[in-house]
């Protein structure tokens, strides 16, 4: 076994790799990716951990994040991240696709796609995306639980990071009500919370970090109170803070800019300063060691050194 093969095999698993970093008051950085190009992008600017975001890879696939896009489409994108990064990645599972079967169907996939860990929503399904229109419905307790529960069941690899992701503050509950659906589904198994909020400011999230102190690692994504700093949110305990989508809106709108920019000039002559050379591409994938690989096999002499002819 070479090398590097050897390295892979003896290295710890996603899973425990991504439990080292969601530590209490890590503050540690996810960021969001949607393909294999902003999994490499991360992978090559150092962040330690990615978020596979349902919004981004629905967004990616020309659809919605209203469960549009199937979740074996999601699997197969996941699968593609994996391939392109061997950091851990925490996976969107949504609200599991149903019930408690597909639920567990899904993180068993996402576990053999080569994830660290999935995390689920305890809206209804179909859901729609956080931050469009009030229409947030939550699913109950006993069986949001239960999907949590299934889904530690299911998958093989004890060490495999099921994280249960409360909508309360969201669909319009209190913080004790986030509270009281956090504290069932880590009862359930649910390795991490995720708390979500669409208000400016931390308020509420800080007031929910207080009062659960510790009983597990907390995660959250700012998008909307992405004023805070990362000390106050270390301050308050966060293990995880997830950048769940600026990687795909920048794509978005420099596409949009691109494109806008070359119909009405009929040229790319005005845009080849402001956008990546083909040189930068071709480094990042490694196009030099895919050169130097097709040297060495695709001339190799698997005969036996200083062995007999065959037959003799």
């Amino acid at each position: 076994m070479n090398t590097s093969a050897s390295a892979r095999q003896n290295e710890p698993s996603p899973g425990i790799r991504l439990r080292r970093l969601l530590t209490h008051g890590a503050g540690t950085q996810l960021m969001g990716v949607h393909d294999g190009m902003s999994a490499h992008i991360a992978t090559a600017e150092g962040f330690p951990a990615l978020w596979a975001s349902g919004l981004c890879m629905s967004t990616a696939l020309g659809v919605r994040d209203s469960d549009e896009a199937s979740w074996t489409q999601l699997l197969g994108i996941v699968g593609t991240i994996a391939q392109a990064s061997r950091l851990p990645i925490l996976v969107d599972g949504d609200t599991g696709y149903g019930n408690f079967n597909s639920a567990r169907r899904f993180a068993v996939g996402a576990a053999k796609a080569g994830a660290a860990g999935v995390c689920f929503e305890d809206k209804i399904y179909p859901k729609m995306n956080s931050f469009f229109g009030d229409g947030h419905h939550l699913a109950p307790i006993g069986e949001f639980s239960g999907k949590i529960r299934a889904c530690k069941d299911a998958v093989d690899d004890p060490d495999f990071v099921v994280v249960s992701r409360t909508e309360t503050l969201i669909a319009g509950g209190t913080v004790d009500e986030a509270l009281e659906r956090a504290e069932a589904y880590r009862l359930a198994g649910a390795d991490a919370v995720f708390i979500h909020s669409r208000k400016a400011e931390v308020g509420e999230i800080g007031e929910f970090c207080k009062l659960w102190g510790d009983r597990s690692p907390i995660i959250i994504a700012p998008t909307t109170y992405h004023r805070t700093s990362m000390a106050t949110f270390r301050e308050l305990g966060i293990a995880g803070v997830m950048w769940a989508n600026q990687s795909m809106r920048a794509a978005f709108s420099a596409m949009r800019e691109t494109c806008r920019a070359v119909l009405a000039a009929e040229s790319v002559s005005g845009i080849e300063d402001n956008i990546a050379p083909l040189s930068e591409i071709f480094s990042l994938y490694d196009y030099a060691g895919l050169d130097k690989e097709e040297e060495k096999y695709t001339s190799w002499d698997a005969s036996p050194v200083g062995s007999a002819a065959v037959g003799q």
